[in-house]
């Protein structure tokens, strides 16, 4: 604490007595949050001023690791879940686990294999058994139904492609079913050299909105060359009955740049708290808008939002509509690093060896998930966040840092673009892989992996209030590193692609997050920090 002042006698911190009375640094170290008055005296008149050190009592414990999961020579592990009424739900890579919110006890003696749905049920389903289900798949749980949703693509040894989704009985894993559903992408006509991948969820009224990039197995170097967003009949499914057919369509192509897809990734709104959008109420997407790609583009200065209206009755009055969100100019995290390879992200350095540096995926070239939304009655609003180049320091220009936005609609039934800043408060620790969400008071956090050539790869999340404008994020360490990926890959480490920041349905306060770290450099590990923020209750 930095204090000063001028023509006093004396000057006492919470009735301690400090020297200079001109001025000096006081160490605090509260372990609650706690107010300091400092009060300066001289010839009998007094005068106070007060600051308040906030403590944020955030908790942590151990998630799914390599050692006892299926897979553990995998580096290139993929931690996301979500927070529900009784437990947190965790997916790494093939392979699923549930932890009691309050003892931390696994709902499981041992993972369950991510294909459990769709094998354990009365109706089996093939096509998402067995090792169809590889990778990237996803976890959420709908706050408006108190359900689980599991979902993923497959692939069978025939090559065809499915997307399966998985709907809970109930809130509570350690008795709840599962009413299993696959999806033929054989039935959208893609060509046969499109493999989707990423695959991304958000609960919304009207259905479950799932997105897939579409990437081109054919091309020498493989790449991203479109978008599909479906719609999921969410009523239906609910309640364990045969679901309509997915109503599904493809980005606009006006997105293709030589070859490359400038806003793959698209991340659907996924509603938090339990007040829903008002009925009718289309669901919207954000993507980045990466740089033209000229080879030598690193810059861009917009966003992209596509507006699905889903019709299950009339299904042919069903729209995909993109528009642009104009915001100020940004360099994606690591973008060129590797001339000529815009997809190629590595850029973020850990303490290697000098002979073979290591530069793991800022996963740079995309806006991370979630895309949280939140009604609050007088206007809605919606979060996302991304890696950003900072430049902010020319000893370090490949500097990541994270950027957020906040999109609000005050009623105009479109959002727009209301406030963003950025998370970098120093010009040194690379900050990258975010997630973001934000409390039922309107307090926001964000959740991310720091490294830099001499720390190892650790786990921190800042905070900050959405109601209070050009507030100043504060940044908790959540957990240090001890360890890092090290590759075989020309120093290139694979790493995760995404973390998840979601909030308790219970309080409406607790931000729940899982993140990847290395306790050693044998083997992967996950960790997932829960913690109130001041200003919700």
């Amino acid at each position: 604490m930095i204090w000063t002042s001028s023509n006093a006698s004396a000057v006492t911190i919470n009735s301690t007595i400090v020297q200079p009375a001109s001025g000096g640094t006081t160490i605090v170290s509260p372990s609650q949050t706690t107010t300091y008055t400092a009060t300066a005296s001289a010839n009998g008149s007094h005068s106070s001023a007060s600051a308040t050190v906030t403590i944020i009592a955030g908790n942590s414990f151990q998630g799914m690791s390599a050692q006892g999961a299926g897979n553990p020579s995998e580096t290139d592990v993929d931690p996301n879940g979500a927070v529900g009424t009784k437990q947190f739900m965790e997916y790494v890579n093939t392979q699923y686990q549930a932890y009691d919110k309050t003892t931390f006890a696994p709902v499981w003696e041992q993972p369950q294999p991510f294909a459990t749905p769709w094998t354990s049920s009365s109706k089996p389903i093939p096509e998402c058994s067995g090792n169809n289900i590889t990778l990237d798949a996803v976890i959420n749980f709908d706050r408006l139904a108190s359900r689980w949703i599991l979902a993923a693509k497959a692939a069978d040894t025939s090559g065809n492609y499915y997307f399966c989704i998985a709907i809970s009985s109930g809130d509570d894993l350690s008795s709840a079913n599962w009413y299993p559903y696959y999806f033929p992408l054989a039935a959208l006509d893609l060509p046969s050299n499109y493999l989707p991948d990423w695959p991304k969820l958000g609960t919304w009224p009207d259905a479950y909105y799932a997105t897939l990039d579409l990437f081109d197995t054919s091309a020498n170097v493989e790449a991203d060359v479109g978008v599909l967003a479906c719609a999921f009949d969410r009523a239906d499914m609910l309640q364990g009955m045969t679901m309509k057919t997915p109503q599904c369509f493809q980005g606009p192509s006006s997105l293709l740049s030589n070859g490359i897809y400038l806003g793959h990734s698209l991340i659907p709104a996924d509603v938090d708290g339990t007040t829903p959008p008002a009925a009718g109420r289309d669901e919207f997407m954000v993507s980045i808008e990466n740089p033209t790609n000229n080879g030598t583009a690193t810059t861009s200065d917009s966003l992209n939002l596509l507006d699905f209206h889903v019709d299950w009755t009339t299904p042919a009055n069903s729209t995909f509509t993109q528009s642009s969100l104009p915001v100020a100019t940004y360099a994606p995290g690591c973008y060129l690093f590797q001339a000529g390879f815009p997809g190629v992200t590595n850029c973020v350095p850990e303490p290697a060896a000098s002979n073979n540096p290591q530069y793991i995926d800022s996963v740079g070239d995309r806006l991370m998930p979630r895309f949280a939304y939140r009604n609050f009655g007088s206007y809605e609003s919606f979060l996302v966040s991304q890696t950003i180049s900072t430049a902010l320091n020319s000893q370090t220009p490949w500097q990541t840092g994270i950027r957020w936005y906040e999109l609000r609609d005050n009623g105009s039934g479109t959002p727009a673009v209301n406030q963003y800043g950025l998370v970098s408060p120093d010009n040194s620790l690379y900050r990258f892989l975010p997630s973001i969400a934000q409390d039922g008071a309107g307090n926001a956090a964000v959740g991310y992996s720091v490294s830099n050539a001499s720390t190892d790869p650790a786990i921190d999340f800042s905070y900050w209030s959405l109601t209070t404008a050009n507030a100043t994020p504060s940044e908790v360490g959540v957990l240090s590193g001890s360890g890092e990926e090290v590759s075989g890959r020309n120093g290139f480490g694979e790493w995760g692609t995404y973390s998840s920041m979601t909030v308790d349905p219970v309080d409406d306060c607790t931000f729940w997050y899982v993140n990847e770290y290395w306790p050693n450099n044998s083997g992967w590990a996950t960790r997932i920090a829960f913690f109130p923020l001041p200003g919700c209750n």
